[in-house]
């Protein structure tokens, strides 16, 4: 009897471990939303291209869906920085600092599964959505110093800070405060579309961490001034389109 018995409970925990080995319903994802922050990266952009946040719905075990939005810096490729007399720094025929604000929507398919505990799992993702550009003026700081025929300073210090024009030669001492045009803040709508791989690393199933690399592609119905120039009109200066390829490093959590 005992040895029924014990044949008995072995044959039931063989079961149980059968049981649990085989992989769940693709109906059952293991969990119901996932929330993440990033930092973002790209060839539009300067050291730090921006942040993004984005949550993701799980449809199955292979798909989700997800909405986005994603705050960046555009520059434009030719902008340089360079000192000015004072040891102050601004960029020559900047007019606008242009900010984009991308609300997104698209599908995620997972192409690698990661190890419960370990591991990277690959993601693809695809996303499109509107792009809401900001057009801020740039300011400089215009010296007014009245000064003699060898430059040299005949009365009090006078600074201004105003709009760039490319047309002025007054001496310009430095890049002014960076919101000094934010009254004059003119918006432009476009549309973008991207494609991205997303690796995804962590121990624990609730916590996500990983990074993004991707291309995006950005379209405007009329150009962007971000520079100007007196030698070169703004229509073959500026563009209407914008790719680039960027990174985000990200973390968050999942429920």
């Amino acid at each position: 009897m005992l040895l029924t018995f014990l044949g008995t409970g072995l044959s039931a925990r063989a079961q149980q471990s059968r049981t649990a080995s085989l992989p769940t319903s693709n109906e059952d994802p293991s969990y119901r939303r996932e929330f993440i922050y990033g930092i973002n990266f790209n060839t539009r952009g300067g050291l730090i291209g921006g942040a993004s946040v984005r949550s993701t719905k799980p449809l199955n075990q292979d798909w989700a869906r997800y909405w986005s939005i994603e705050g960046v810096e555009v520059k434009h490729p030719k902008e340089q920085k360079v000192p000015t007399y004072l040891g102050g720094q601004y960029v020559p025929g900047k007019a606008n600092y242009m900010y984009v604000l991308r609300p997104s929507v698209g599908v995620q398919r997972i192409i690698f599964r990661k190890a419960p505990e370990s591991g990277v799992q690959v993601n693809a993702l695809l996303g499109a959505g509107p792009s809401v550009a900001l057009l801020m003026p740039y300011y400089v700081t215009y010296d007014y110093t009245p000064r003699d025929s060898r430059l040299q300073p005949i009365g009090p210090a006078e600074y201004r800070n105003e709009k760039f024009d490319p047309e002025r030669n007054q001496p310009i001492a430095d890049r002014a405060p960076l919101f000094s045009g934010i009254s004059e803040t003119k918006p432009s709508v476009g549309v973008h579309i991207r494609g991205a791989l997303s690796f995804e690393y962590g121990r624990y199933r609730d916590a996500v961490a990983g990074v993004e690399t991707g291309f995006l592609f950005e379209a405007y119905p009329k150009r962007q001034t971000i520079l100007r120039s007196l030698n070169v009109s703004d229509d073959k200066l500026n563009k209407l389109f914008f790719p680039s390829v960027y990174l985000t490093v990200y973390l968050g959590h999942r429920n």
